[in-house]
């Protein structure tokens, strides 16, 4: 062999390297937008990631996330949200509805799978349940019509309790439907409703002294990604001051809440990671329709009820499906 055709052959050889990896495939991001704070939201983070591994993707390997949270601060999502397209994000993970409403604004192309509580067909975040009809689709805990129940679990535990109060954040995107949903299961229960707002931790503070001022023994916390970021703040209070709270998730109840009534969120989590898994699969999210619970968990904490001077009768006990003791 020739000289050149030496020099050609081991030049050809050199460039295999390069060929090769110009051919590999780029590694999907995508965006995980949040209203919470990332420290206090590390479980939905893990049951996500659990979701995506199942269906073949792992963070760092074959998979990338930019993370975005808001801490409590729903101000910020639409920057947050306008960040993650403009770095072109392949999909992006909208945790609770004030999220899910900035990643909408943001847009119309960029696949979002939210999960969130509230009606998405009425808050028009998609057509319908069965096909979503755009870029959004997601799964639903539909927490915001789960407050009726937690009233009736209320007064089974104090039977004579007239008033309620009910914690809610003003901010919240589905505020008023939620405050209407309470206030008719009330009315039904035939016990008077007084709607507290908090958006702050200030603001926390300020509600749990007027329930105390008001000497109200009963309280449903509406379902808001802040307050479960400050569930340690609120069932603190709760407990300090004497009243028997509902919260509608087990999040609560693991830090020493009452009761609690909702889907698993984890689970919700993990159903997301799968929807986004598909997507990058190449499935639209027109066509994955919105997905809801099946199962609901009560969760009791029996050392809270006995703190607090309350009896949980072996029915409801029987009937819980978590008792912490």
């Amino acid at each position: 062999m020739r000289r050149r055709e030496v020099i050609t052959v081991i030049g050809g050889a050199a460039a295999w390297p390069f060929a090769a990896r110009a051919q590999q495939p780029t590694m999907p991001v995508i965006g995980f937008l949040n209203s919470g704070a990332a420290e206090a939201l590390q479980s939905l983070v893990a049951a996500f990631r659990q979701g995506l591994s199942e269906s073949g993707y792992v963070e760092g390997q074959n998979l990338g996330i930019e993370y975005r949270w808001a801490n409590g601060d729903y101000n910020k999502l639409p920057r947050l949200a306008a960040e993650l397209v403009g770095r072109h994000v392949s999909a992006i993970l909208a945790g609770a509805l004030p999220a899910v409403v900035a990643a909408k604004a943001a847009t119309t192309t960029i696949p979002i799978v939210f999960t969130s509580g509230g009606n998405p067909v009425e808050l028009g975040l998609v057509s319908s349940l069965s096909h979503p009809g755009g870029n959004v689709t997601g799964v639903s805990f539909l927490t915001n019509e789960l407050g009726g129940k937690r009233l009736e679990l209320l007064r089974e535990l104090i039977p004579t309790a007239a008033y309620a109060g009910f914690l809610v954040n003003p901010t919240r995107p589905s505020f008023q439907s939620e405050v209407k949903n309470a206030q008719q299961a009330a009315q039904a229960l035939g016990v008077k409703l007084l709607v507290l707002n908090a958006s702050t931790e200030a603001e926390i503070d300020t509600a749990f002294a007027e329930l105390s001022q008001q000497r109200i023994a009963a309280l449903i916390v509406g379902t808001d990604v802040f307050f479960l970021s400050r569930r340690d703040q609120i069932v603190a209070l709760a407990n300090r001051l004497r009243i028997a709270t509902v919260y509608d998730l087990r999040e609560y109840v693991m830090a020493g809440g009452l009761i609690s009534y909702a889907a698993s969120i984890t689970e919700v989590y993990r159903q997301a990671g799968i929807y986004i898994a598909k997507i990058l699969k190449g499935a639209k999210p027109a066509d994955l329709p919105v997905l809801q619970p099946t199962k609901f968990d009560l969760v009791i904490n029996l050392k809270t009820a006995k703190a607090l001077g309350l009896t949980v009768s072996n029915q409801m006990q029987l009937l819980a499906d978590e008792v912490v003791e």
